[in-house]
């Protein structure tokens, strides 16, 4: 395989890699069993510090990083700074408060003096995906070089150039060669990795299918895993909702990143007191979306990814409509021999339809009209997945109590499901499993060790 780094909005190729040879990936692995010896040892100060020197040489080529992700993937330019500050916020907020999560737990019971400490394992395996390319790497790699582990990435084929600067970023921030390598291998070679003894675990976003095989690789290794796949979130508004303010959170929260989002709002779940005003409102303000060049600041909307991305949207879409929905807005291509698709909004969705079921990558808002809470709750629950959610009431107690009947990993009750560096993100079902961020991701990949004294 080939990693190309294309230009989504216009197919210039800007560059090419090819695959390492099995004797440099050897070469590589053991480079990074040497400098786990080394970095499991070290202090966390002395580790802490070099994270401070990872965050400071990302700020300081700020422009270029966030300019790389939109040229790789598509990415607004706006979104792609706000991508490359909230690596930066990662790394500040484990620097403040990782030394504090990671100190032994102490208990006294009768005779016995227990404590519980957290030790880092080994290397860590990271396949990452195209969609964030330096956020998912800085949540996977950041915690655990904290811990102590040391970690190896493959990144997605079509963001190499991003691989490599989070790679040189690392390395000019003074951080010991193997402690972080990216690694341009094919699946075969993948399956070396996950494979060798000195990788204690592999992390994965991704599709479920990747998901499956990765742990299924790790299982036969007995090595863990960590998987965040795929998720079709209900974004669901109730009759006393702000509607303003659901309509300007759901466009952002449906159409971010083209709507290549694991945890973008995707089937919006409206009361039918107020579904046609809701209505009326989305479809106008997804209308005014500016869609073009995703270096320009005013862009709303850049292209997607990859072609097959594309295709498969549009087939999703054309399936849907030939069983009954109907597009309210959108549902074109814009340009035939690029990859920018109008924001859209389909209706009259039934089950058995590939829009009701699947996945929707792409920007796409899946619209459903509800009369009573169960049904909301049903519809909400119905999909395979269970990434996100959010709750849109004026009735906070009434929000809570809807938040505890939906099977997600995170519920956001009148406001935007997303990621943040301080609390635990992950999901639940086809969704994955395991944790990244907050305490419970910077213990993930921890050795808790119970000690007794007698």
């Amino acid at each position: 395989m080939a990693y190309q780094s294309i230009n989504p909005a216009d197919f210039k190729l800007l560059a090419e890699f090819v695959c390492i040879s099995d004797s440099e990936l050897n070469d590589k692995l053991n480079k990074s069993v040497a400098a786990y010896q080394f970095w499991s040892k070290t202090d966390i100060k002395f580790r802490l510090n070099l994270i401070r020197k990872i965050a400071e040489k990302l700020m300081s080529d700020f422009q270029f990083h966030a300019e790389l992700i939109s040229l790789e993937m598509g990415k607004p330019i706006t979104q792609s700074k706000m991508e490359i500050q909230k690596c930066a916020a990662l790394c500040h907020y484990y620097c403040e408060k990782a030394e504090e999560l990671l100190k032994p737990i102490h208990y006294q019971e009768n005779d016995r003096k227990s404590m519980i400490v957290f030790e880092p394992m080994g290397i860590v395996y990271g396949v990452m995906p195209w969609n964030f390319p330096y956020w998912q790497v800085f949540r996977f790699f950041i915690p655990n070089l904290i811990l102590g582990n040391v970690c190896l990435l493959k990144h997605a084929s079509n963001v190499p150039q991003c691989a490599l600067n989070i790679e040189k970023v690392v390395s000019e921030a003074g951080v010991q060669e193997g402690v972080f390598a990216n690694l341009f291998i094919n699946y075969n070679q993948s399956e070396a990795v996950i494979n060798h003894p000195a990788v204690c675990g592999v992390t994965l976003t991704g599709s479920e299918a990747a998901g499956a095989k990765v742990a299924e690789l790790a299982g036969k290794n007995i090595k863990k895993s960590v998987l965040e796949l795929g998720g079709s979130d209900p974004f669901i508004v109730l009759p006393d909702a702000n509607l303003d303010k659901a309509v300007e959170i759901g466009i952002f929260a449906r159409m971010q990143n083209a709507g290549q989002s694991c945890i973008a709002a995707k089937r919006f779940i409206i009361h039918e007191q107020v579904y046609d005003e809701f209505r009326h409102k989305y479809i106008a303000a997804a209308e005014k979306m500016k869609i073009g060049n995703p270096l320009d600041t005013e862009t709303d909307l850049g292209p997607l990814a990859r072609p097959y991305l594309l295709d498969e949207l549009v087939a999703q879409i054309e399936k849907s409509v030939n069983m009954g929905a109907t597009i309210a807005t959108g549902g074109k291509i814009l340009h035939k021999n690029k990859l920018f698709f109008e924001p859209t909004v389909i209706e009259n969705v039934t089950e058995g339809m590939p829009a009701f079921h699947e996945e929707i990558f792409g920007p796409v808002a899946v619209f459903f009209k509800f009369k009573t809470l169960e049904e909301a709750i049903e519809l909400a629950n119905i999909t395979e997945f269970g990434l996100g959610a959010s709750v849109w009431t004026q009735n906070i107690e009434q929000g809570l109590k809807l938040a505890g009947q939906i099977n997600s990993g995170i519920v956001a009750v009148n406001g935007l499901v997303k990621s943040s560096p301080d609390l635990p993100f992950g999901g639940t079902k086809k969704s994955g499993f395991g944790r990244e961020l907050g305490e419970a991701g910077l213990k993930e990949f921890s050795n808790i060790k119970t000690i007794n004294i007698f």
